[in-house]
């Protein structure tokens, strides 16, 4: 029986992760749990699953019935927590340091954190190797990277393909996005997903974190992973070996089959999430635009760039996301502002996940600066 720390409970991530753990009984059991915020949903699964440890990352003083509060208590439940693998939910650049923390204290990370590779993905690779530990990725579309190459020589392989829903506004002409409201930007037509990655589907941002999440993760030259726009979301990935042939991964969209997957590395268990047949479904393909939705070029820019840049684009967007929740900032300017951001000098080097932490900060910081210029 595999042990699990869960970090971000309440996402849909960690909802989906519970899912898993409900219906596996046999062979996984809970030996921690994290959510930023919400007593009331730790005290509930603590009643559900019995005596776990619980870290509240956002609070920074005691509260009645929790062990653990602030980034230095979940760090904390992750080294001083006896488990197998976890699981880390954290949505954005929070993320990153309780990833590190998993592999340092021996534990394999079965990552949905996107985050850690796109800021530090060269430092997180190495301490992988080091530590003997696995990362298995739950992004489903990385997921099924990670499976299509299992057991094929990268030699073989010509490129990887990404599949992207295409957001809400695939068709929208570009005029119109100006005016696009958050209420408009959170109607993913797929996936249900938090608001953060549900608005970064929308402006293709979140396809750009996972372009540079597989250049980091898989080793592969920019120019040879592939985005397509796939809005039925049945196909979660591709690859494109040198004989010309193509390999996919298909299934239903159901975050708990990748999920499954990473916990239950290296075998596969039995399972119906996300099955599917083919009989009566129509899959489109399209190339994505780059004109019409920037972010997507951009994080290719930064990933020929390297350094801290990747950092920069990503702590940028997490700023014009909440601004354009905050109703300061326009959709089409989430782009504009990650863009003026990555003018500034973002450095050639990240040698720890500390310093991408602190390039992150320092660009998050810049583009606020950007925005209540714009603002004002």
């Amino acid at each position: 029986m595999k042990r699990v720390i869960l970090l971000g409970c309440t996402g849909s991530i960690g909802t989906s992760t519970l899912d898993i753990l409900k219906a596996y009984p046999e062979e996984y059991s809970l030996a921690g749990l994290s959510a930023h915020t919400s007593v009331k949903r730790l005290t509930e699964l603590r009643e559900e699953f019995g005596e776990i440890r619980c870290a509240l990352s956002g609070i920074e003083e005691p509260v009645s019935g929790i062990d653990l509060w602030g980034q230095e208590g979940l760090l904390r439940l992750i080294r001083e927590t006896e488990a197998d693998v976890v699981v880390n939910g954290i949505a954005g650049s929070a993320g990153l340091l309780p990833s590190e923390a998993a592999l340092v204290s021996g534990k394999d990370l079965a990552l949905a954190n996107k985050e850690t590779i796109v800021m530090a993905g060269g430092v997180i690779t190495e301490l992988e190797k080091k530590t003997g530990k696995n990362i298995i990725p739950v992004d489903s579309e990385h997921s099924a990277v990670f499976h299509l190459l299992k057991n094929r020589p990268g030699e073989e392989v010509e490129e990887l393909i990404l599949t992207a829903s295409g957001g809400p506004f695939r068709k929208t002409p570009k005029e119109a996005l100006q005016s696009i409201t958050p209420e408009e930007a959170l109607r993913h037509p797929v996936w249900s997903m938090g608001r953060k990655i549900t608005l970064d589907s929308a402006t293709l941002a979140n396809k750009g974190l996972e372009v540079l999440e597989a250049q980091g993760y898989f080793g592969f030259d920019l120019e040879k992973i592939k985005v397509l726009i796939h809005p039925e979301g049945k196909v979660h990935s591709l690859i494109r070996t040198i004989d010309g042939a193509m390999y996919a991964q298909i299934s239903g969209p159901d975050m708990r089959l990748p999920i499954l997957n990473a916990l239950a590395y290296p075998a596969l268990l039995p399972g119906s999430f996300g099955r599917m047949e083919l009989t009566g479904h129509t899959l489109t393909f399209d190339t994505p635009d780059f004109d019409r939705f920037p972010m997507l070029p951009l994080a290719y820019r930064v990933g020929r760039i390297g350094g801290g840049y990747p950092a920069a684009y990503n702590c940028a967007n997490e700023e014009a996301a909440a601004a354009f929740f905050a109703g300061k900032l326009s959709f089409t300017g989430i782009a504009e502002v990650v863009e003026e951001t990555l003018e500034a000098d973002w450095g050639n080097l990240v040698g720890s996940c500390e310093h991408a932490r602190e390039i992150g900060f320092r660009a998050g910081e810049y583009a606020a600066s950007i925005i209540k210029r714009r603002d004002g």
